[in-house]
Parts: C-alpha cells; structure tokens; sequence
C-alpha cells in the first residue's frame, strides 16, 4: 500500500471540519436567538452574497440591470448562519495550517542551526589537526635531516665499536676465573 496516494489533505480538512462544527452550530444558534446577532453579524452578509450571487447568476444568463430583491428576514438569518458557520471553519482550518507551517519553520530553522555548529566544530577540529600535522612534519624534517642521520649512524658504528670490544675482553676474563676455581 502506497502512503503517498491516501489523501491527507481530505482527511485533515475533514477533521478539522469534525472538530469546528460544533462551535459552528453554538454559533448558528446563538445567530438565530439573538436578534443582535441575527440583524447586524448575520443578515449583511447573507443579504451581500445572495445578491452577488444572484447579480452573477443574472449575468450569466444574459439579463442586465435586473433589480433583486432582498431575501425575507428568516431566511437570511438562515443563510448569515450558515455562512458564519462555514466562516469559523475556514478560520480554524487556516489557523492549523498557519500553526503547523510556523511549527515547520522552527523546526527547519533548529536544524539548520544544529547543522553549522556542527560545520563550525568540523572546521575546528580539521583546523586543530592542521596545525598538529605540521608541528609533526617539522619534527620529521628536522630528524630526517641527512647530516643528523649520518652523525646518528657514526655514533652507532662507535657504540657497537665499543661493545665488539668489551665483548672481547669478556671472554678471556670469564675464562680465567673459571680455570682458578677448578
């Protein structure tokens, strides 16, 4: 089963159509039990959109300069509540899309952040290894020098001079004290 193909977009807008309904219904309610509510937050908008639909509907018919006639009170009231409530649910739909992409942004931006300080320590240590890789490189140029090696390898032949030497003295002088003790 391929994730990518179920679609999540009609899953999230139904959800979140789930959860704003029932504020949208308090809010119907309360459009239809206050006459506050229902003549000045409910019955302009209803009143505009039923003749910016009608004005279109006209048009597209071919009838110009018709005049429309307001919708009665109760199903103005009716529709303003309607259009409240898909209204709140737009809002609550667009205010999670707006929470959710600020949310992905400070993600995006910690990580970022967490990837330079990791660059910056990268280039720190590469800077740290530099400067002992050339610390060890004059160590080694200054020993690998040909007149150290050769004054290195005369004090060897000597050291093994004096030791072909002692050795032979050795010998004898162990030989000796094994003949006196017999």
């Amino acid at each position: 089963m391929v994730v990518g193909a179920f679609p999540m977009a009609k899953l999230l807008y139904l959800g979140i159509r789930q959860i704003s309904k029932p504020l949208a219904n308090r809010m119907k309610e309360a459009a239809r039990r206050s006459e506050f509510f229902k003549t000045y937050i409910c019955l302009p908008p209803a009143q505009l959109y039923h003749w910016v639909e009608m004005r279109t509907k006209m048009r597209i018919m071919g009838f110009r300069g018709t005049a429309i006639k307001p919708l009665n009170e109760e199903a103005a009231a009716e529709l303003g509540a309607e259009l409240l409530g898909e209204a709140t649910i737009f809002i609550v739909g667009g205010s999670c899309l707006v929470l959710e992409y600020w949310r992905h942004q400070a993600n995006q931006r910690h990580k970022e952040e967490e990837q330079r300080a990791a660059w910056e320590a990268m280039q720190d240590e590469v800077g740290r290894l530099a400067l002992a890789f050339e610390a060890l490189q004059a160590q080694v140029q200054a020993a690998a020098q040909p007149g150290a090696l050769e004054e290195l390898r005369a004090q060897m032949r000597e050291v093994r001079a004096q030791l072909s030497a002692r050795d032979a003295h050795v010998p004898s002088a162990t030989q000796a004290a094994s003949s006196s003790q017999k």
